[in-house]
């Protein structure tokens, strides 16, 4: 068991794994250099058993994704009952155990109230915070499968069946404000692409977005439109979902919750945010392994 998932354990550092050998092994994934930060996966919501199961589910693909990643994630409030933290709780255990800031990266998929809090909280203790994890096709793909599961789209374009239900424009909700609902507009783009429909963005809290988007979509001649959250689950308050439904008389897909697609953006948000490896120190490090592992070094 890794000591991230001990409570009171301090946040762990990297050591060294060992390399796959053989012709035929798998393309192996970047390596992550020794002594790497962890990757602290920054909730935007109280611990609970909703938020907790799809963070679980986050953090096991993760490390499905990248082994080597070292994980843990810390909430805006905890109890510590159940061995949840605050985002705060672990930034503070890593200084006074001398270990290096972890790299922060906020289960966001865009703009939130919550960042700038982050980003000062962070600042403390010299730790980075990647930026959200949206906009990404893979964001895209994600919505377009809550999609299909819900009935409202075909799971593929190239499979030209008819689905009865499946929705001729999207309005795609999201949280955190208008700002929030901008920068949404990226990943619509690439959902239209794949939809073959209109999508327009709206906020779940801002009153009246969801309304103007969908009458927006009417007007472009939709008769079957849907709504098709743009967010990952403990960001967003389930009764903004259940209200924008109701109210606009629209079917709805699922949040992203811990789809496959959402833990790879996490993966690769940390590794992109990792410091640079300096040129010679690798190039040492290979000649050191050597094609056999016994490197340059071996007959010292």
């Amino acid at each position: 068991m890794s000591t991230a998932a001990i409570p009171g354990a301090p946040l762990p550092v990297r050591t060294p794994g060992s390399r796959a050998r053989g012709r035929h092994r798998r393309p192996e994934r970047p390596e992550i250099p020794a002594g790497s930060p962890a990757l602290l996966l920054a909730v935007p919501a109280a611990a609970g058993p909703e938020s907790r199961s799809v963070v679980e589910e986050l953090l096991s693909i993760v490390r499905s994704e990248q082994n080597g990643v070292l994980t843990v994630a810390g909430y805006l409030a905890a109890d510590g009952t159940d061995g949840e933290r605050t985002v705060a709780e672990l930034l503070a255990e890593a200084a006074e155990a001398g270990l290096p800031a972890p790299i922060v990266v906020p289960l966001a998929p865009g703009p939130h109230d919550f960042l700038p809090e982050l980003h000062a909280l962070a600042a403390e203790y010299g730790a980075p915070v990647t930026d959200a994890l949206g906009p990404h096709p893979l964001l895209a793909e994600a919505v377009h499968v809550r999609l299909s599961e819900a009935g409202l789209a075909r799971a593929d374009r190239a499979r030209l069946f008819a689905i009865a239900t499946a929705a001729d424009g999207v309005v795609l909700t999201t949280v955190g404000g208008q700002a929030a609902a901008d920068a949404a507009g990226i990943t619509g783009m690439l959902l239209a692409a794949r939809l073959a429909v209109p999508v327009v963005p709206a906020a779940l809290d801002v009153p009246g977005s969801v309304a103007e988007a969908v009458a927006h979509l009417k007007e472009m001649g939709a008769q079957n439109p849907a709504l098709a959250p743009l967010v990952i689950g403990p960001e967003a308050d389930a009764e903004l979902l259940a209200t924008a439904a109701e109210e606009s008389g629209c079917p709805s897909a699922a949040p992203l919750g811990a789809y496959q697609a959402v833990g790879q953006l996490v993966a690769s948000t940390y590794l992109a945010a990792l410091p640079a490896v300096d040129p010679a120190l690798a190039v040492e490090d290979a000649e050191d392994a050597g094609p056999s592992g016994g490197g340059r070094h071996a007959a010292q």
